[in-house]
């Protein structure tokens, strides 16, 4: 039996500074994840996910990530995605410098 269908994002890194990013309703990239697009149906999903991988001058690695509806927007559902979106942990550099 296939599984079902649950909400994504589409995500990748810049191209240039490396950054997680989230594809947005408007075809943008944010680095903010309550700013990305929730994909409910599969198809539409599939189809944002080809026109992001097409965007090879943008971003690299792009691919659907789980993610479940939240007040303040998508939430991860995997502890990957979790880590992508605070950084490295190794020390505080980049985005967690600033916190």
């Amino acid at each position: 039996m296939p599984r079902e269908f649950t909400s994504k994002v589409v995500t990748a890194n810049a191209l240039l500074e490396g950054d997680v990013v989230y594809l947005t309703e408007a075809d943008t990239w944010t680095r903010h994840l309550s700013e990305a697009e929730i994909l409910t149906d599969e198809a539409d999903a599939d189809i944002r996910l080809l026109g992001a991988q097409g965007r090879a001058s943008e971003v690299v690695g792009a691919y659907l990530a789980d993610v479940a509806p939240g007040a303040a927007g998508p939430q991860p559902t995997h502890f990957r995605e979790e880590f992508r979106r605070t950084g490295p942990s190794n020390y505080f550099h980049g985005k967690q410098a600033a916190r």
